[in-house]
């Protein structure tokens, strides 16, 4: 129950203009713009946002998107909560944290195994999330990288042609994208919706370069008057993403390690950057590693551990698993309660807290071994640390970082 006789429910037609309004007021204009696309949208619609209401009056709101993660090659269905904005007058009656409870309840019963965002530091924490996932900095553009002949917004020709894209490019940055995210282990690109999203929106602005008719690079902006700030660079080679810094007259670039954004280092400014990352959240930790196990026996058939045969014990001290394998196939996720001291069952121990970072972060259970006090090992190490590695992540979010 929500107190004052305030009503959480579905948002509808007739609160659109409401919920614009205290997104525009707690965020950016573009926020309500952003509302309308989603709730518009036939594969989103209004089921996916809610409202609390005071009367008539919407004083709270919050939007689930679908979303998926793909790790290893197995997707996992996602939801990502945007949108989210409070009536000043209405703060600290935990309006959110029951909008969030409403989130995660739809993002259940759509399927989703885990869920990430961008927020806030730390709020998001009081509802399951951890940071788990991390965001490539962005750095000021110190020196212009070399000029490539045709690379202005306005050229006409030449080798390289930059323009705003409009949707009928986006199966072309949908392919530079995979491109660019091939070498990741978890990735998470646009979906079909949200491409549509970005193309028609005011906050950012996609872009496509050709190449003698032929796209080879894209990217996406912040708006000028913001400090135009590039991310998302998708291209072939350096020339194109040389010809889209150029023409899309960026100040600051969005890191992406691993694709060709890294021939742009030397134009860049030191990373004096905070260190900030995603929030994921995994609800069912049980049902998420029985989806993964496919991802688990092709880790173990490409070890030492191909041949053998045995149970991985991890315990969430609350709570614990056991991961049946035998010569490189994982059998069913077995289910157990409590186990203070894994150690002694041959078992690793993780917080439950930790479990999006072990599953999708950077360290691996061996990183967060030695960086968590409530992570360790147990005496299997090398068993565990094959089964949970550090895995590099590439996610494209409907917002830039």
């Amino acid at each position: 129950m929500l107190p004052d006789g305030l009503v959480l429910r579905t948002a509808c037609p007739a609160d659109l203009d409401q919920i614009g309004a205290l997104l525009a007021d707690r965020g950016d204009p573009a926020d309500a713009i952003d509302l309308k696309l989603v709730v518009e949208d036939p594969d989103a619609g209004w089921s996916s946002c809610a409202v609390v209401v005071d009367g008539d009056r919407v004083v709270s709101t919050a939007t689930l998107l679908d979303e998926t993660l793909v790790l290893d090659g197995t997707p996992i269905p996602t939801g990502q909560v945007e949108l989210v904005a409070t009536d000043r007058a209405y703060e600290g009656r935990g309006l959110v944290r029951a909008l969030m409870a409403w989130a995660h309840e739809r993002s259940a019963a759509r399927g989703h195994l885990a869920q990430v965002m961008l927020g806030i530091p730390y709020f998001y924490r009081q509802f399951g999330y951890a940071y788990a996932m991390p965001i490539n900095p962005t750095l000021p553009l110190v020196t212009p990288p070399p000029e490539v002949p045709g690379s202005a917004p306005d050229s006409g020709g030449g080798p390289h042609e930059v323009r705003r894209a409009t949707a009928a490019d986006i199966p072309a940055m949908a392919r530079l994208q995979a491109g660019a995210q091939a070498g990741a282990g978890l990735r998470m690109t646009h979906s079909d919706a949200c491409w549509r999203w970005l193309v028609a929106r005011d906050g950012t602005s996609e872009w496509i370069v050709e190449r003698a008719g032929v796209p080879v690079a894209t990217g996406r902006t912040t708006p000028p008057d913001e400090g135009t700030v590039l991310g998302e660079i998708a291209a072939v080679d350096e020339a194109a993403v040389y010809a889209l810094v150029r023409g899309t007259a960026a100040e600051s670039i969005v890191t992406r390690p691993g694709t060709f954004v890294d021939a742009l280092t030397t134009y860049l400014g030191d990373d004096q950057a905070h260190l900030d990352e995603y929030y994921a959240r995994v609800p069912d930790v049980v049902a998420l590693l029985e989806h993964l196990r496919p991802v688990l026996g092709a880790r173990l058939r490409a070890s030492e551990y191909a041949g053998d045969e045995g149970e991985a014990v991890v315990s969430f001290f609350r709570s614990h698993v056991r991961i049946p394998y035998a010569h490189g196939d994982v059998g069913p996720i077995r289910p157990g309660g409590t186990m203070q001291a894994p150690g002694v069952a041959g078992g690793a121990g993780v917080a439950p807290d930790r479990v999006a970072p072990l599953l999708f972060g950077p360290h691996g259970l061996s990183g967060l071994s030695r960086l968590v006090a409530d992570v360790y090992p147990g005496p299997n190490s090398g068993l565990m640390y094959t089964l949970f590695p550090p895995v590099r992540s590439d996610l494209l979010t409907f917002y830039l970082p």
